[in-house]
């Protein structure tokens, strides 16, 4: 908000990351503002409300993850290793942050239309983003079968990744393989496809 020192602005947002690492989708506006030594009107007076809240803690925190995410897409080489670089760095982040990540995915998006909309874009325009990257490439020529198979990708490794966060006992090498399995499957025989025509049945 206007006259809004992005100092304190901060300062708040560390609060509130501080509370929501302690307490996890438990974490409260009251604790955050305790936190932050401040009163909850006064915290809301900064953000607008506790959707603003939210969006901001998304802002900082989605686009975060992004943007370690998207050298792994683009340092060239190997389709595997990139594949499975980018799955580790997913797995790893949100392990590291398994709190924070939950309280953003399900604890704020089951309150409130607006951040869930404003993540579920966040998220849509790294599967778009790896669209482009996948025609760039040669990958695949045709655009609306890449934003297929970019959504598809993200989509999958988000899903795969909620599920290894419930399964603790299950190795990460594994779920990192197989995913890995999957999006070179499908792109390599996306490739077959198109060098040697139609597969007919």
């Amino acid at each position: 908000m206007r006259g809004r020192s992005p100092d304190r602005r901060k300062a708040l947002l560390d609060a509130a990351d501080r509370v929501i690492a302690r307490d996890g989708q438990e974490a409260s506006m009251a604790a955050i503002a305790a936190e932050a030594g401040i009163t909850k009107p006064i915290l809301y007076r900064h953000f607008g409300d506790k959707s603003g809240l939210y969006q901001a803690l998304a802002d900082r925190h989605v686009r975060t993850v992004i943007a370690q995410l998207r050298p792994r897409f683009t340092q060239g080489g190997d389709l595997r290793e990139r594949a499975r670089a980018a799955i580790v760095t997913y797995l790893d982040l949100v392990g590291a942050n398994l709190n924070l990540y939950r309280f953003l995915f399900h604890r704020a998006g089951a309150e409130d239309s607006r951040i869930r909309t404003h993540m579920t874009t966040l998220v849509r325009d790294l599967g778009e983003e790896l669209a482009r990257i996948l025609v760039a490439e040669g990958v695949t020529p045709d655009p609306v079968r890449a934003q297929v198979l970019g959504h598809a990708f993200i989509g999958m490794v988000q899903t795969t990744g909620d599920w290894w966060l419930e399964n603790p006992g299950v190795d990460r090498t594994e779920v990192v393989e197989g995913l890995a399995d999957v999006i070179v499957a499908a792109l390599s025989r996306r490739t077959s496809t198109a060098a040697h025509g139609p597969v007919r049945t």
